[in-house]
């Protein structure tokens, strides 16, 4: 089969590469690029561990090619630190809530929880739920998942982290 070439910008850095038209993103960035954060799980768009961040909408790479992709800005959760290599908010708040058991949905989780948070910086306990419907975590329950995005949306907005009583 006739490869393509693709262009892209995957966390800020020009990329490029041949791939069979057939070639899908979740595998374009895991074995061209060698960034194995974005995770494979259903590859049906069902659990959401693929999902990245692609010209600022959340889009599940399992089922999109990368011939699609051509000329996109896309961000992995590779790309999710801070420029100076310190966690993020999210990151941050995924650590110091227990936002992870086995990890496996985290990647995914992270990468949405992002957009949601750029499209509404102070979302309510519904509204994150809601925002990470299409994420599906097997181990945690979502409580710690969704204290984790209220943590980094408190920090974002330079207020302190207030636990809600249960």
């Amino acid at each position: 089969m006739a490869k393509t070439h693709v262009t892209m910008k995957v966390n800020g850095a020009e990329v490029e590469g041949l791939v069979e038209p057939r070639t899908l993103l979740v595998h374009f960035i895991r074995e061209n690029l060698q960034m194995t954060g974005t995770h494979i799980g259903c590859e049906t768009t069902h659990c959401g561990a693929c999902t990245v961040d692609i010209d600022g909408m959340s889009v599940k790479s399992c089922t999109m090619f990368a011939v699609q992709a051509q000329g996109s800005d896309i961000t992995t959760v590779e790309g999710m630190a801070n420029a100076d290599g310190t966690l993020s908010a999210l990151q941050e708040g995924f650590r110091m809530m227990h936002g992870l058991q086995c990890g496996f949905c985290t990647p995914g989780m992270i990468v949405r929880a992002h957009r949601l948070l750029k499209e509404n910086p102070s979302p309510s306990e519904q509204e994150i739920r809601m925002g990470i419907s299409g994420n599906i975590c097997r181990c945690t329950g979502y409580q710690n998942i969704v204290k984790a995005i209220q943590y980094a949306a408190a920090k974002i907005n330079g207020v302190e982290f207030q636990e809600a009583a249960e």
